[in-house]
């Protein structure tokens, strides 16, 4: 027996010549800032949750990495749930609004939690860290999935999409930049001397910040393209990835790109610390790696008119391995470093802006090749396997450093010092070389106006 999951779009329309100018600029900054929101935490994990855990709540870097295997995968398929959620919600406020203004607090609650040290034993803190960064992860879901489900719902104009995305991931790297830049000096000035203070009373600025944040979104964004449902059952929401091959490679993709981003940047604050000794320059790099990229994200719009997705993919992935192979012969050199840096952060800011913008299109290519739109299930299959890449990063990060016998707070082994340099620079080389290789094979760009000009026919025909 089947089970009734959704009332997806049977047909929609797109009411985006009827917007305002107004209209359409508060609805992609109400969009944008959601991404910020997520940066303040997000960035907060990628960056500091290792080393929060290993060098200031005292677990071991095994723990640690075993931690956030076990956590990421089980929060993995909470991401699918979600989506099966998403695509059975039918509101007045639509499919993934609602859950921007359900999530907020929790959000910003969990967050908080996760970057307390708890007066307990050891074995109390692993407990306590488990389930902080479990219950921080789903409340992530929560909000999160919902932010790449509806942009297919906000418009079916391929460009404004572009637009949305291109505004979403510059705002999520204002918030990147936030955290990379202020941190460490807002954990020195807060924390008194104490790193755990620090860190606690940082986070409660970020998480208040944040679930305000998803409140504004929850007001300023509205799905547009509904205005009809037809029943859909878990069945025929799964048929849509039969076949979807442009989704495949895309899925694929995402564990290579975001591994590559992973491993970086939770390797970062180690690699500054110990290899270059200049733990104060971790904020520089950061700042680096999230201010420079808004360069690649401004322009991506400007580069998407005039070529495919995919080539601009390819050429801004091209930029981002150039800029960690300069940063890699430049060894200890602060001058090499930041000019690699600062090649790497362009192309990956390009990158990732049409990434998001790249990840609406397979879901019409699966409405099209199956006549079922299953936006909630696709966008969280993305998010299980974006899971799936930061749990594999973070656990195989914790089993070279493990591995290489690395102690917290003293002077590192040289093997301890390779298997930094390897998280920080050899291993996301190679995830980009890959990335490439796979969307080599993407060729969606070039059928997609077909595609979206037969759905949009389709649409009409049925609202006739």
């Amino acid at each position: 027996m089947e089970t009734l999951i959704s009332e997806t779009p049977a047909a929609t329309f797109n009411h985006q010549g009827d917007i305002s100018a107004h209209g359409l600029w508060r609805q992609r900054l109400g969009y944008g800032v959601a991404d910020f929101s997520c940066n303040l935490i997000w960035v907060m994990i990628t960056l500091y949750l290792m080393y929060f855990y290993t060098d200031v709540m005292g677990l071991t870097a095994v723990q640690v990495g075993v931690l956030f295997l076990v956590t990421r995968l089980f929060d993995g398929f909470a991401d699918v749930a979600m989506g099966v959620l998403i695509d059975k919600t039918n509101t007045r406020w639509g499919q993934s609004r609602p859950y921007f203004l359900i999530g907020a607090i929790p959000f910003g609650l969990l967050a908080l939690l996760a970057f307390y040290v708890p007066p307990f034993g050891p074995a109390g803190k692993l407990v306590y860290a488990y389930l902080t960064y479990l219950g921080l992860s789903l409340a992530y879901t929560v909000v999160n999935i919902p932010l790449a489900s509806i942009l297919p719902n906000l418009t079916s104009d391929a460009h404004e999409r572009t637009v949305l995305a291109t505004t979403r991931i510059i705002f999520s790297f204002v918030g990147a930049t936030v955290v990379s830049v202020c941190t460490l000096r807002l954990v020195r000035l807060l924390g008194h001397g104490s790193q755990a203070s620090g860190f606690f009373r940082t986070m409660l600025i970020f998480a208040s910040v944040g679930a305000c944040m998803f409140v504004v979104t929850f007001k300023n964004v509205q799905e547009r393209t509904r205005v009809q449902h037809q029943t859909v059952t878990i069945r025929q929401a799964f048929s849509a990835l039969k076949g979807n091959t442009p989704w495949y490679l895309f899925a694929v993709n995402i564990i290579f790109m975001w591994g590559s981003y992973f491993f970086q940047q939770g390797a970062l604050i180690y690699y500054f610390t110990y290899n270059i000794g200049r733990r104060d320059l971790a904020s520089v790099f950061a700042g680096i790696s999230s201010i420079l990229p808004i360069v690649g994200t401004f322009a991506t719009p400007f580069f998407a008119k005039r070529m495919h997705k995919q080539t601009l993919f390819m050429i801004s992935s091209l930029v981002n391995l150039a800029g960690i192979v300069v940063m890699f012969i430049a060894n200890k050199n602060i001058a090499g470093l930041e000019v690699g840096a600062v090649i790497a952060a362009v192309g990956f800011g390009t990158r990732q802006s049409i990434y998001f913008s790249m990840q609406a299109d397979p879901i019409d290519f699966g409405e099209w090749k199956s006549g079922i739109s299953a936006a909630g299930v696709i966008s969280s299959c993305n998010g299980f396997i974006g899971k799936v890449a930061m749990a594999s990063a973070g656990a195989i990060s914790g089993l070279l450093l493990t591995w290489s016998h690395y102690s917290p707070n003293t002077t590192q082994s040289s093997s301890a010092l390779l298997a930094i340099k390897l998280n920080y620079l050899v291993i996301p080389a190679v995830m980009v070389i890959i990335s490439m290789g796979i969307m080599c094979f993407y060729n969606l760009d070039r059928i997609f106006p077909k595609i979206r000009a037969e759905i949009d026919e389709r649409h009409r025909l049925k609202l006739v």
